[in-house]
């Protein structure tokens, strides 16, 4: 428990540092899954080119 627990807190640690995923102002769940897809892949992005 202890080891996917935190995999998953430093997941949500990380999209919650987009502003526009703090808040979930989209009406559609389609959008903000979209919106989430492009956070996770900005976020690795990031992380591969530092």
């Amino acid at each position: 428990l202890g080891r996917h627990r935190w995999v998953v807190e430093r997941t949500v640690s990380w999209l919650a540092g987009c502003r526009r995923l703090h808040r979930r102002y989209e009406r559609k769940a389609e959008h903000f899954l979209a919106f989430a897809g492009i956070a996770a892949a900005l976020i690795s992005y990031r992380r591969l080119t530092n």
